[in-house]
């Protein structure tokens, strides 16, 4: 009614939007946290879409209502290449050549996934990528423990998670992400209590709870709510803020253009270390990868990246200069 329109690249489906309809239609914008409470956690998108309405309202950007707690952040870059979801084709150098395409491009990490079927593959993988780009980058491990199993692999176990972290660590790695399964609080706490390399996890659970329960058993070194997933902007800020309470800090789960505009004002709200760019695909470097979607922006570029930090957007809302008449040329139906 007020004439500002709130825009969001990160979902819902089509055959949502009649559920939220009849969720928002009629009820206070600003409302996020009644909303969150009457279902809007499960489309963590459509809240993005609010606070992009509610910072143009206001005039400025969403980190701001939030805190403002940075003006830019180190980006690390995801990496999957095609082919074999577990990576085992893709050769130790190729991946050290990508990460040095990266660092030099001014990234400060990579991250890659840890899903070769003999798990200390990816520590020799490690070594060579270490040496390739030397000791000030960043090299992260993610073995998202539930994925592996649908390339008809094992879960872990803890003897597994520790022999592998053990070599990772030696390696070089900067950390391990979620060696075990999501509803396991117990077992990567015992590995982030026998290994120096932080053991992380957290972008499978939506909402606080399972994040206190997390922090209550020094589950992870770093808790890492997922933009979209967890509940949106606001639910990412209060995981930061429980964080806190217990010394933990929290780094976003991360995605890739236009729809990162969202993740980035948690992560700048919250003044975290790092955010992950994700996923890209080798040799591409991320500017390259979401290129194509500045078409619909009226931004020189989506995002200002310098020396491998991502700068705040000073623009309202999310940070997009959304174009509509490139939305409807653009839309795929």
């Amino acid at each position: 009614d007020a004439g500002v329109t709130g825009y969001s690249f990160a979902g819902p489906g089509v055959g949502e939007l009649p559920a939220i309809r009849q969720l928002l239609v009629g009820e206070d914008l600003f409302a996020i946290e009644r909303h969150l409470d009457n279902g809007l956690l499960k489309w963590g998108g459509v809240e993005h879409a609010m606070w992009d309405a509610i910072g143009r309202i206001a005039k400025q950007p969403v980190r701001r209502l939030l805190g403002g707690g940075a003006d830019k952040v180190k980006a690390y870059v995801t990496c999957v290449w095609p082919g074999k979801l577990d990576q085992q084709h893709i050769s130790y150098q190729a991946q050290a050549e990508q990460a040095v395409r990266l660092q030099k491009a001014g990234y400060k990490g990579m991250k890659i996934r840890a899903w070769r079927p003999n798990p200390l593959d990816d520590a020799d993988a490690c070594a060579e990528i270490r040496a390739a780009v030397g000791p000030d980058f960043a090299i992260m491990f993610d073995r998202t423990a539930h994925l592996p199993q649908s390339v008809g692999q094992p879960v872990w176990s803890f003897e597994t998670g520790l022999k592998t972290a053990r070599a990772l660590e030696r390696a070089g790695a900067y950390w391990l992400e979620e060696p075990f399964a999501r509803d396991d609080y117990e077992s990567p706490a015992r590995l982030a209590a026998m290994v120096d390399m932080p053991i992380t996890g957290g972008e499978g659970y939506v909402g606080v709870s399972a994040f206190q329960k997390c922090l209550v058993n020094r589950t992870y070194d770093i808790v890492q709510p997922e933009g979209r997933g967890s509940g949106g902007i606001l639910t990412c800020r209060k995981v930061a803020m429980m964080a806190d309470g217990f010394q933990v800090p929290c780094i976003l789960h991360g995605t890739m253009a236009l729809m990162l505009a969202g993740w980035l004002q948690a992560t700048f709200a919250i003044g975290a270390e790092w955010q992950e760019v994700a996923l890209v695909t080798p040799p591409l470097l991320p500017q390259q990868q979401w290129a194509p979607g500045a078409k619909v922006l009226r931004n020189k570029e989506m995002y200002q990246v310098v020396d491998g930090e991502i700068i705040a957007s000073e623009l309202p809302g999310i940070g997009l200069d959304v174009i509509p008449e490139a939305l409807a040329e653009y839309r795929v139906r």
